[in-house]
């Protein structure tokens, strides 16, 4: 398992963030497609293969590929990808002699947080401003 210090972790974030923005962007897109063809098949008749319902699926089917291969580069790089609507990272890493992830989200400007590996988001908290810079 790669471990990152936080000025590795904001040394890889430009690759990240345009990932994660990808990934937000076209997991948006791929809920849109698939409530769109639930409304359809809600209404549809069994026998019934509609243009739309085959193209709609494609779609999804293709937005879902896209999404899966943006989650292995993250993967290659190290990252663990947490959140498909805010664009939550973590970066394993090591505070003291214990594992932590280092935690960013889409739109924040650099890696400035720290959490426990079992807390979760709610545990967050901020770096030490020693630690950011």
């Amino acid at each position: 398992m790669k471990l990152f210090t936080v000025e590795s972790a904001n040394r890889t974030l430009p690759l990240v963030r345009k990932i994660v923005a990808d990934i937000v962007r076209v997991y948006a897109t791929w809920e849109e497609r698939v409530q769109e063809l639930e409304v359809l098949n809600a209404g549809a008749r069994s026998e019934e293969t509609d243009a739309r319902t085959v193209a709609l699926e494609r779609e999804i089917a293709g937005l879902a590929a896209d999404v899966q291969g943006c989650l292995r580069e993250l993967k290659e790089l190290g990252v663990e990808f947490k959140g498909y609507d805010t664009g939550l990272v973590d970066f394993p890493s090591e505070m003291g002699d214990r594992r932590v992830y280092l935690c960013w989200r889409l739109g924040e400007p650099a890696v400035a947080h720290w959490h426990e590996i079992d807390a979760g988001f709610a545990g967050r908290q901020p770096l030490a401003p020693a630690e950011v810079s």
